[in-house]
């Protein structure tokens, strides 16, 4: 059979992730501008108001001046600018309240969003994305990302001001508005070039982040491993290996920043200077009054705000960037479930030319498989061949790139997600047992499975007696049921069992187990009433023997199917188990021929 060219979705997607990432960023930006419209709204309305009040104070400081130099009464004036000192202090704290309920809201959407979507791709968003980068980019990056509404409020607050600034020169006298805006383009360029190279700094930041939290998350999982090599050091090393870039794109950061705030305090005090000196000649001309000096002076200072722009456009450019990272997983394309169900059957499981991408390489190469309803077939092949993929791909976790799975004659894709999710269970080598109790942990997902039952998968898995021994039993917590991996293992085989699915998919689920445990189990797998489809990774040669069948992979293909005792006579079968063999080699593949010849 000639291998079939691995399929290009995965490398497409890749070549369009600049221009279709920053689309997704785009919408993910407008989603949580819309999510949170009306705080938006009224974050808007308050900081406006509070700019409103801003551009009315200096006319009013001006005209109260005139009347106290013309010795006229002013002490209603005088409250009046009081009172809108007080009236901007009180919006300014509102601005602030808002500002914060605004982004904690945003931020708390943001991470329902990305977990919800990480949880829905599966195994596919670690293996794009790594754990470490996934927690790093649903901690800091939503944090910054939820800043965003306040930013966009803040940013068309901070606008207002130049702009209202500018229309009250104007409105003193035009040639006071005509000079500023002779020097406008300028600040317009500087404040252009602020937001392009801040968002390219940003963006650079938070991937080196990224990496560095990957790589810690990874170190923490294989900690024990590290401390036993003695090489804390060296993965110490390894994972701030990023710390030079993140130094060097932190030193942009603010090398820009800076530039743009001294470029701004340049130009900013030519055009105060430039309004004042012209307003100067009108006050000599008898044009201007002293409290129009003093109002155009301050209106200048309004209209030459870069300071406020430069800080709203810094955290808009942060937030957008980490928008862009976020979006980078939610433009992931999440399974879809069609509306049918699985009509009475055995468990006919059929994988037909299925391919699977990873990392560039089709692990899973046109690959075509059927397991028979009611038997068990073991999967067997060499590290990297694609068992757990196939495992995966199999029950669904997650979907091939070219091909189709069904079971009992009906594609995966179009069942439900409920009805795929009876008829499917697993067992994994670490099972994750989530939940508050034993118990929970070994119903999860389950909202109406009955004590009795937990009890009895239990025991088809050999694990009631350890959890009984436990201080409450079932009832024990999970955070407080010590355990080793082996009773971790009996643990997840329960859970699976509990299900009853008509599909058993078993990713090296035995493991852990001792010889006689796991033949134990086996009988028990085998002796099930009525019989369920088992699909199983054995990397022992006495688990491969039990099977009905044997699947070798090889290359991302079948490369042979029969028993256990039939591939046997191969001596590159043979080889597939070496490593499982150690120092022993021949011994253990003589008890596997006998045990192969015996099933």
């Amino acid at each position: 059979m000639t291998p079939s060219p691995a399929p290009a979705p995965r490398q497409s997607a890749d070549s369009r992730c600049d221009g279709g990432t920053s689309a997704a960023g785009r919408a993910l930006s407008r989603a949580v501008l819309r999510h949170g419209r009306a705080r938006c709204a009224a974050l808007c309305a308050v900081s406006t108001a509070a700019t409103a009040a801003g551009l009315l104070l200096p006319a009013l400081l001006g005209h109260t001046l005139d009347l106290l130099l013309a010795q006229a009464p002013a002490a209603r004036w005088v409250a009046c600018c009081a009172g809108v000192v007080l009236l901007l202090a009180l919006l300014d704290g509102c601005a602030g309240v808002l500002t914060g309920t605004a982004t904690a809201h945003a931020t708390a959407w943001l991470r329902r969003r990305l977990t919800g979507h990480v949880l829905a791709l599966g195994p596919r968003a670690t293996a794009r994305f790594g754990a470490g980068d996934l927690v790093a980019r649903g901690v800091g990056n939503a944090a910054q990302a939820g800043t965003a509404p306040g930013a966009v409020a803040a940013l068309l607050a901070a606008l207002a001001g130049p702009v209202g600034g500018v229309v009250a020169l104007g409105v003193i006298d035009p040639w006071l508005a005509a000079v500023f805006l002779a020097g406008a383009p300028v600040l317009a360029l500087l404040l252009r070039a602020l937001a392009r190279d801040t968002t390219a700094c940003v963006a650079e930041y938070q991937r080196a982040q990224g990496r560095i939290a990957g790589a810690l998350a990874d170190a923490i999982a294989g900690s024990r491993t590290i401390r036993a090599a003695g090489v804390a050091d060296r993965e110490t090393a390894r994972i701030l290996a990023p710390l030079p870039e993140l130094s060097r794109a932190g030193r942009r950061m603010w090398q820009v920043q800076g530039r743009a705030a001294a470029q701004a305090v340049t130009v900013a005090p030519l055009l105060n200077l430039g309004v004042l000196a012209v307003a100067g000649l009108l006050l000599a001309r008898h044009r201007l009054s002293v409290g129009d000096l003093l109002a155009a002076s301050r209106y200048a200072v309004l209209a030459t705000g870069v300071g406020a722009l430069v800080g709203q456009l810094s955290a808009l450019a942060r937030a957008r960037a980490a928008t862009v990272r976020l979006a980078e997983v939610t433009a992931e394309p999440r399974p879809e479930h069609g509306t049918r169900r699985l009509p009475a059957g055995p468990g006919l499981l059929e994988l037909r030319a299925v391919t699977a991408v990873r990392g560039g390489r089709a692990v899973l190469d046109g690959l075509d498989l059927t397991v028979p309803g009611g038997t068990t077939l073991a999967l067997v092949g060499r590290s990297g061949t694609g068992k757990s993929l196939l495992a995966e791909v199999a029950g669904r976790l997650t979907d091939p790139d070219a091909g189709e799975v069904l079971l009992d004659g009906v594609p995966l894709r179009s069942l439900t997600h409920d009805e795929l999710r009876r008829a499917v269970a697993y067992a994994f080598e670490r099972p994750a047992l989530l939940g508050t109790t034993i118990e929970d942990a070994l119903a999860f997902g389950l909202a109406d499975r009955p004590p009795a039952a937990v009890r009895s998968a239990a025991r088809r898995a050999h694990a009631d007696g350890f959890v009984r021994r436990l201080p409450d039993g079932y009832a024990t917590l999970v955070a407080d049921a010590p355990r080793s991996g082996g009773e971790s293992q009996r643990l997840g085989l329960a859970r699976a069992f509990v299900r009853d699915g008509r599909l058993l998919i078993l990713d090296d689920a035995l493991s852990s187990l001792d010889t006689v445990t796991e033949h134990r189990i086996a009988q028990s797998l085998l002796a099930s009433v009525p019989a369920r489809t088992r699909l199983l990774i054995a990397h022992r040669p006495a688990t491969a023997a039990r099977a009905d069948r044997v699947a070798w992979l090889d290359d991302g293909r079948v490369r042979a199917v029969g028993t256990h005792r039939e591939l046997w006579r191969d001596a590159a079968y043979r080889a597939v188990f070496g490593a499982a063999f150690g120092a022993e080699g021949e011994s253990d593949a003589g008890a596997a021929a006998g045990s192969g010849e015996r099933g």
